[in-house]
């Protein structure tokens, strides 16, 4: 890697209620406070809160999305990567009506038993400038994959 940082910016992503609504269903996330604002407001949030992992929807529906990550990011062919590993670190609930900016650094990169691996740290920030997550992930590059 240079000494330069590797930078993507995703756009900013406003958190609807239905992306919420869905992404709760497809996990069989039946927790009310995912469905009805009272009912999460008397919980104790400020609004519908979003699940955990809901930054995959951030990253997948955005107006730069995943796809625009690999091949003009990382300049990688979708086709041929592997995700390796994720985990997230969590610092402020995202609630319906936020809007959520995202910034991924490519930490470190290097070749291994015929394979690039890309280190990638995405923080998730909100319209107050505040981390709300830090998503950091592993992207596998098969180097021997026939076309």
């Amino acid at each position: 890697m240079s000494g330069q940082p590797i930078i993507f910016n995703y756009a900013p992503f406003l958190i609807e209620s239905g992306k919420i609504k869905e992404f709760a269903k497809a996990l069989q996330l039946n927790n009310p406070v995912y469905l009805d604002e009272e009912i999460a407001k008397s919980a104790g949030y400020r609004g519908i809160p979003a699940p955990p992992t809901f930054t995959t929807v951030i990253d997948f529906w955005n107006d730069r999305s995943f796809y625009q990550l690999f091949s003009d990011f990382l300049k990688l062919n979708p086709n041929n990567v592997l995700h390796g590993e994720q985990t997230y670190e969590y610092y402020k609930v995202m609630v319906v009506g936020d809007t959520i900016s995202a910034q991924v650094r490519l930490k470190d990169q290097f070749c291994k038993k015929g394979k690039n691996f890309f280190l990638l740290e995405t923080v998730y920030k909100n319209q107050w400038n505040e981390t709300v997550a830090i998503g950091r992930a592993t992207i596998i590059e098969m180097l021997e994959v026939n076309s």
